[in-house]
């Protein structure tokens, strides 16, 4: 298995940091956690729609090995001041406590509950180090680390898992019910079967898990993801958790007017949309307009869906473009430095299309960039986004990327 420049770098870190810390992971393993980047539906997960998209090449590293202990020690090179986790296996804060809320540590700490509250046996604890280079808000960062962790965890103790999709609802229940973040399974599913060169295609409805390669013929193109420099905080701190309940509430109201729907994507055909539209248009707008965007997104993913298989990176760039829109006007989930960054790439001829990325608010917006346009987009970013956000002039990044392995697994490079 082929060890990039990136993998090389991240290893020499997470060794030193061992040395540092006195962690010892040698003879262990390095497991590699992707982030991931989304072409359809943005905040459909929650509201049921299907879903498609790609593992993309920035990552988090977890060097670890098993102890032969029930202790769990854990450093992370991007949180330092936070020094080593340490915890006994079924010995961890209570769920949403006061004392996880700004702690890394919250996500092995939720692991650990939430295996345990599954009915895992977990008897073998981990020294490991972690170093990540996903950046904060857009490519689900925590998505990954949870999925790491559990993946790690259940490699020590022997454990095997026959259907992986029982893996994804391990780690969005770490989440909705350890850490309080509302997520749903989008990130996580898209990570962990997130293959090299192919978009995921995930059907809620049977859950079940198909590979899309871009149709033959493709113009060369370049998936960019344009980082803010704004942080982010968790999803259950942000508008996201606004809409998520929003939606929610919609969806028990439509229920209660007689609507047979379960959620939000249910509402498929025109004239249940229209009848819905004319009924609560005026009492009710906004959440009509929460509505509208995923009406005309679930429409557009079809589209978009076969415009890939065809090799029609146009179309796709264009009902990509059409999504932020909706994500902006009638969702409300975007901000305003993730517009900005779409403003000043939209400019840019060979841009096919750019959105806000992730959870909303902050973090970073994304976009389908023809190749010998990347550049060009980098120059137009430097220039414009240092004028227009002078706060962040030195925290920004443009990042392009590539479609990758969700997951792999390294073994002998940890020394002995």
């Amino acid at each position: 298995m082929e060890l990039t420049s990136q993998d090389q770098a991240a290893i020499d870190k997470i060794l030193k940091f061992s040395k540092d810390n006195d962690i010892d992971i040698k003879g262990g393993k390095i497991r590699r956690t992707s982030s991931r980047f989304c072409l359809g539906v943005e905040h459909g997960d929650y509201n049921g729609t299907e879903l498609f998209g790609v593992a993309t090449d920035r990552f988090i590293w977890l060097g670890y090995k098993p102890n032969g202990t029930k202790k769990v020690r854990l450093f992370s090179g991007n949180f330092p001041d936070d020094g080593t986790i340490e915890f006994e296996l079924g010995r961890v804060p209570e769920p949403k406590s006061p004392e996880i809320a700004e702690t890394w540590g919250r996500f092995p700490y939720g692991v650990d509950f939430i295996l345990r509250r599954e009915g895992y046996k977990l008897t073998q604890g981990i020294d490991g180090v972690i170093y990540g280079n996903i950046p904060g808000g857009g490519m689900s960062r925590s998505a990954s680390l949870t999925l790491n962790l559990i993946l790690s965890l259940f490699d020590a103790n022997g454990v095997e898992v026959g259907d992986k999709i029982k893996i994804v609802d391990l780690a969005q229940a770490v989440e909705n019910d350890y850490i309080g973040s509302p997520c749903g399974k989008l990130d996580q599913t898209m990570i962990l079967f997130g293959r090299e060169g192919m978009g995921t295609y995930y059907n809620p409805k049977d859950r079940s898990i198909e590979y899309a390669p871009i149709g033959a013929g493709a113009a060369d193109f370049r998936i960019v993801v344009l980082d803010t420099g704004t942080d982010r905080p968790g999803l259950e701190k942000s508008t996201y958790a606004i809409r998520r309940a929003e939606c929610e509430q919609f969806a028990a109201m439509l229920q209660k007017a007689g609507f047979e729907l379960s959620c939000l994507a249910d509402v498929r055909d025109d004239g249940t949309y229209e009848e819905i539209m004319s009924q609560f248009s005026k009492s009710h707008p906004d959440l009509c307009d929460r509505l509208k965007y995923i009406f005309g997104a679930q429409k557009r993913f079809y589209k978009m869906l076969e415009a890939w298989k065809a090799g029609d990176v146009e179309t796709v760039g264009q009902i990509f473009r059409q999504d932020g829109i909706g994500l902006r006007d009638d969702y409300k989930i975007s901000g305003p430095e993730l517009e900005t960054m779409c403003d000043i790439v939209r400019t840019v001829p060979g841009v096919l299309g750019e959105r806000m990325l992730g959870g909303g608010d902050k973090g970073a917006s994304g976009a389908l960039v023809r190749a010998q346009s990347i550049e060009a987009v980098k120059q137009a970013v430097d220039t414009a986004y240092r004028r227009s956000c002078p706060e962040f002039a030195d925290k920004y990044a443009v990042h392009v990327c590539k479609v990758v392995d969700g997951v792999r697994v390294y073994e002998d490079l940890l020394g002995q």
